[in-house]
């Protein structure tokens, strides 16, 4: 039996502890913020109830799995399948139900959007589907290593089929000839906070993924996801103290020997899994290691430091009173901007462009993404027409030196007050039933999270090499071990539940 030290209460954390705790591991998990979830947050305010993250959970067989290995199904926590995944309206007007099973797509796309587009759609995703079984045991469900990409390649696919020196956008246009299916594609790199001309084509594997094994919601809100895990984690002997910020990773004789919290208390560990920023654990090691191990270390931080920073997310929690009919019932909704290319250029300046003084800025006119439950667990008892709103717009990531300072006096609340009109522009004006506005930008999220500049999922994919500087879950220190969004195999609730499935495997079951 080891001693696990998990330093993070996100999902990955979460997971990693009941899974190693089912292993018959000592596990005791620390998180800084009074409650648990990480970005997977949940905030409310007088009887409304927001999730502040993920507002949706694709691949649910990965949640369900994460139950069986560690006792069983949960009790009390339910997943209803989305029959409309999104609602998606485009810059000329054009409206897109788009169905939350994969059979329904083409025909709505040829209702939508014309003839024909249903069969690019669908071309599209059957050489999706063929690059998954390509990457998902390879890649998503296995540490990542210099074998990985030959292992993909030997495959019987072959390197055409995955193309990785594509990107997104060009792996599209091999099948797609209306710019509105483009777009459409364009947003799954939003899904890795990434910009769809520079991230890699096998990113064309999620929205397979999502109209594959559909678009879920749970009941109550997707922190209840959190929840459930924590009840787990517990249930099978871990301890989760909240308030407790860690400081330090000790090492002793070239691996981890325990963690030092900001109160100066010591807590020894044989294993310790960082649920944070991989940039911010590779500061919290102490620098008493062999040298070998410093060298690791340093490589470690020089390869995060060569990946682009994941664009960040401005958020707006908006409460209702009295919203008419004709503005509720719609679960998701994506109002795409009217330049697409112009918003990534705004926040990914090119090197070109960096090079003569562009820094990234909030974006004048973006896509904006609505969730909107209709679910009676997250709204107040007994007020007509109550909705409870995530707002979130794609933005440059807190970065007061070379980019964007969110924290500049006026700036939020004044871009709070554009994107309300922006989507009032394109038919949704809401001002008039709104009871309160919560704000929340990149620099809060660093807050809350301890996330460098509040980028949503650390590193982006742009590059084809990005997905090879993404931290790798073994840790620079023998005993360390890394799970969540911002290490492999990257961002989502599914994603990170699969780190903590790799992790669990790489410490082993107890002796």
């Amino acid at each position: 039996m080891s001693r696990v030290v998990v330093v993070g209460a996100g999902l990955g954390g979460l997971a990693a502890a009941a899974r190693l705790a089912a292993g018959g591991h000592e596990v005791t998990v620390l998180e800084q913020a009074p409650d648990v979830g990480g970005k997977l947050a949940v905030e409310r305010w007088r009887g409304y109830s927001f999730d502040t993250g993920p507002s949706l959970l694709t691949m649910p067989d990965v949640l369900s799995e994460l139950f069986e290995a560690t006792g069983g199904p949960p009790a009390g926590l339910r997943l209803e399948r989305l029959e409309t995944a999104c609602r998606y309206t485009f810059g000329d007007g054009t409206v897109l139900d788009l169905p939350g099973r994969r059979e329904e797509i083409p025909a709505a796309l040829d209702a939508a959007l014309g003839p024909g587009r249903g069969a690019q759609w669908a071309d599209l995703l059957a050489r999706a589907e063929r690059m998954w079984h390509v990457v998902r045991e390879p890649f998503l469900s296995s540490p990542i290593t210099a074998a990985t990409l030959p292992a993909m390649v030997s495959s019987g696919v072959g390197l055409a089929e995955v193309a990785p020196w594509l990107s997104l956008r060009a792996y599209g246009a091999q099948s797609l000839r209306d710019p509105r299916l483009v777009m459409l594609l364009d947003r799954y790199a939003t899904y890795t906070g990434s910009d769809p001309r520079r991230a890699p084509s096998p990113l064309v594997t999620v929205p397979f993924a999502e109209q594959e094994y559909g678009s879920w919601y749970v009941p109550g809100g997707l922190g209840e996801i959190a929840r459930a895990v924590r009840e787990r984690a517990e249930s099978l002997g871990a301890r989760v103290h909240t308030g407790v910020r860690v400081a330090r990773i000790e090492q002793a004789d070239g691996r981890v020997s325990g963690v030092v919290t900001s109160d100066g208390e010591r807590m020894p560990a044989d294993v310790v899994v960082a649920n944070a920023d991989a940039a911010s654990v590779y500061g919290m090691l102490d620098g008493e290691a062999p040298l070998r191990t410093r060298l690791a270390t340093a490589a470690a931080r020089v390869r995060v430091g060569l990946a682009t920073p994941s664009l960040g997310g401005f958020v707006l929690l908006l409460a209702f009173e009295g919203l008419p009919e004709e503005l509720r019932g719609v679960h998701h909704r994506v109002l795409f901007a009217e330049d697409y290319d112009g918003e990534f250029d705004a926040i990914f300046p090119s090197l070109g462009a960096r090079a003569v003084g562009a820094r990234p800025r909030p974006v004048r006119r973006p896509t904006v993404y609505v969730t909107a439950p209709d679910d009676p667990a997250v709204l107040p008892d007994g007020v007509a027409g109550a909705g409870a709103w995530f707002v979130l717009v794609n933005a440059p990531r807190h970065d007061p030196a070379r980019g964007c300072d969110w924290r500049a006096p006026g700036l939020a609340d004044a871009y709070a007050d554009h994107v309300l009109a922006v989507l009032a522009s394109r038919g949704l004006d809401v001002r008039p039933y709104l009871v309160q506005r919560l704000v929340r930008t990149p620099a809060d999220l660093e807050r809350a999270t301890l996330t460098p500049g509040g980028s949503i999922y650390g590193t982006s994919s742009n590059g084809p090499l990005a997905a090879f500087l993404r931290p790798a879950n073994r840790g620079p220190v023998e005993g360390l071990h890394l799970v969540g969004g911002s290490a492999h195999p990257g961002g989502g609730l599914p994603l990170v539940m699969l780190s903590a499935r790799i992790v669990a495997e790489m410490v082993g079951s107890a002796a």
